[in-house]
């Protein structure tokens, strides 16, 4: 019986202690002299899960989760020395059902159709998953640009990075430019939610990202190309740099590439310092050029003056992934898969108040709910599913009762959020859609590169009064200032950033308008989350004296005697919330 056992070490799974269990079952098997093959492979999706472990033997497969270095102990000597597999650590398996199944099941794999299968850190295991496969093909058949491009065109794929413009649009403006120089640019540097997703991907599949870069290089004729990677990032530049010698030796990079005379292409890794406004393509070229990273006036586009004022095409991590596929299955293959204008599948990278946080891949078309309620597992803790965030710091909230929208760039826009790069965060009942809406803006406010000064200034302003309004300061008047300076920034600022970064507030208010009315006339936060607008009250039944709550006061704000119920003043109170986090007996009540 041939036994293969592989450790998930993505960051996720690194981060769970994956390590631990690699090296725990690495020395069970030279201890032991045990006969099994010992492999590494990248996120698998279920980071809820980690760390993962997935054995593979004559009667099936089988994936473990949760197997720190004791449990690695138990999982090896019962499933391999014993072939009697512990059900009660399975969380998925194509033998019987397991919790994860659905989860796995439910989704349809091009993007992530190698992460998790193979070590990426293999180019033979790339190829034996037909890697390089459709450049080859390209090559060996002679296969003209025009006929490349002609077939991303006919799949209907759209970027996958915020914009949603149409690849192959922009593949082929690209090559109607004539230079003798051009470049192919891989955006990896995005800054939202998703930017775990482009992070994933990179370490788990990075042959795939480089083959989509040649078959774009090819395509409009370009010579040199740039991954611009956040330097956060080690292990996927780690990769990257594997990825990339092994591809040179094999000659799918630098001169005559597979022996094509006209075609010479290579790339490099540009590390960024992880400023958000750099997924804006002029402000990345600025920082690859190594200038700041600042948005430029457009036109002229990439496509005509880019990087070093040459024809550039820039795609993002998911967007290339998808490409070599689509060049080996056919444009009717991909475009099955979506809706009228948006086709294919999309990678979520499910965050939040959510019982299954990960990596997805679905079909677009689904509805946002299905993929929350059925692959994400639902809302923890059974709470109330409240709100989503859709596209990352400048997206939007989409309501629990807007839910059934279904996933594809017209429908999310029109309820004022954007697709982004899959960033999904989940918001319950306990969720303060003010502070949400103030928390997002904090992060877009500070990446703002201040070129702007709508975007510069504006989004300080509007800052201020979502600071004021959740600290029991709110004015009559504040929410339509925050629309009218929400819509002076979206239409008067020069990039992405400046024109998104209202959303939060723009959506909230929107949709939850009563809890900006409820912070500001009544100066009570429903969700409970604000604490100046919180006040602190002893349940007098419930209260047995223990004097913690009173000892622990830092505003000696609290009176009483031992064993006799104690009482708050409303005067010395400062809503610190010391009480309430110390109270063993549920006696502190929030109002």
């Amino acid at each position: 019986m041939s036994t293969t056992v592989t450790v998930g070490l993505g960051s996720c799974g690194i981060a769970a202690g994956a390590n631990k269990t690699y090296d725990k079952i690495k020395a069970l098997k030279e201890s032991d002299n045990l006969d099994f093959d010992l492999k590494k492979t990248s996120c698998i999706g279920m980071c809820y899960r980690e760390p993962l472990v997935e054995i593979v033997d004559d009667s099936g497969t089988y994936i473990y989760g949760d197997v720190d270095a004791e449990r690695a102990i138990e999982v090896i000597e019962k499933h391999v020395n014993q072939h009697d597999p512990i059900r009660d650590f399975i969380v998925y398996t194509d033998l019987f059902d397991a919790p994860e199944n659905d989860f796995m099941n439910s989704q349809v794999k091009i993007v992530l159709r190698n992460c998790g299968y193979m070590d990426p850190e293999s180019i033979e295991e790339y190829e034996a998953r037909d890697g390089y496969k459709a450049i080859k093909r390209i090559i060996e058949e002679k296969i003209p640009a025009d006929q490349v491009i002609d077939t991303i065109l006919k799949s209907g794929i759209r970027g996958r990075g915020g914009g949603g413009f149409p690849t192959g649009l922009k593949w082929k403006f690209a090559k109607a430019n004539q230079s003798d120089e051009k470049y192919v640019i891989c955006n990896a540097d995005e800054g939202d939610p998703g930017a775990f997703m482009d992070r994933s991907i990179l370490e788990g599949d990075p042959h795939s990202v480089l083959e989509g870069m040649i078959i774009a290089a090819y395509s409009i004729g370009a010579t040199g190309g740039v991954i611009y990677c956040r330097a956060e990032y080690p292990l996927a530049i780690k990769r990257l740099n594997i990825a990339l010698d092994q591809a040179r030796q094999r000659g799918y990079l630098g001169k005559e590439i597979l022996g094509n005379k006209d075609f010479n292409f290579d790339i490099y890794i540009k590390e960024g310092a992880g400023a958000f406004v750099c997924g804006e393509e002029t402000a990345l070229i600025a920082s690859v050029e190594g200038e700041r990273g600042m948005p430029r006036k457009r036109p002229p586009f990439p496509a005509e003056s880019g990087l070093w004022r040459k024809p550039t095409n820039i795609n993002n991590v998911e967007t290339l992934n998808n490409i070599p596929w689509i060049v080996l299955h056919g444009a009717e293959a991909f475009s099955k898969y979506g809706t009228e204008k948006s086709k294919g599948t999309k990678v979520f990278a499910l965050a939040g108040k959510v019982r299954n946080s990960g990596l997805v891949e679905v079909p677009m078309g689904i509805t946002i709910n299905d993929v929350i309620m059925k692959l994400g597992g639902g809302i923890k803790n059974d709470k109330k599913f409240k709100a989503v965030q859709l596209g990352g710091p400048s997206g939007g909230c989409i309501p629990q009762y807007l839910s059934e929208t279904i996933v594809d760039y017209d429908s999310v826009n029109a309820t004022g959020a954007i697709m982004g790069s899959g960033g999904m965060v989940v918001m319950d009942e306990s969720t303060c859609m003010v502070d949400v809406a103030k928390f997002f803006l904090d992060f877009t406010c500070k990446e703002s590169c201040g070129k702007c000064t709508f975007c510069r200034v504006g989004t300080v302003r509007m800052l201020e009064i979502l600071e004021r309004i959740t600290n029991r300061e709110g004015r009559e008047g504040d929410i339509e200032k925050l629309e009218e300076l929400a819509y002076e920034i979206k239409d008067n600022s020069l990039c992405g950033l400046g024109q998104t970064a209202p959303n939060p507030v723009l959506t909230t208010i929107k949709y939850f308008r009563d809890e900006y009315e409820a912070h500001i006339v009544h100066q009570k936060c429903p969700a409970k989350v604000c604490r100046p607008l919180l006040t602190y009250t002893v349940d007098q039944e419930k209260c047995t004296g223990c004097m913690v709550c009173l000892k622990n006061c830092p505003a000696n704000a609290i009176t009483g005697e031992r064993k006799q119920p104690h009482l708050i003043s409303q005067e010395l109170c400062t809503q610190c919330g010391v009480c309430y986090s110390k109270c063993k007996f549920d006696s502190i009540i929030l109002t």
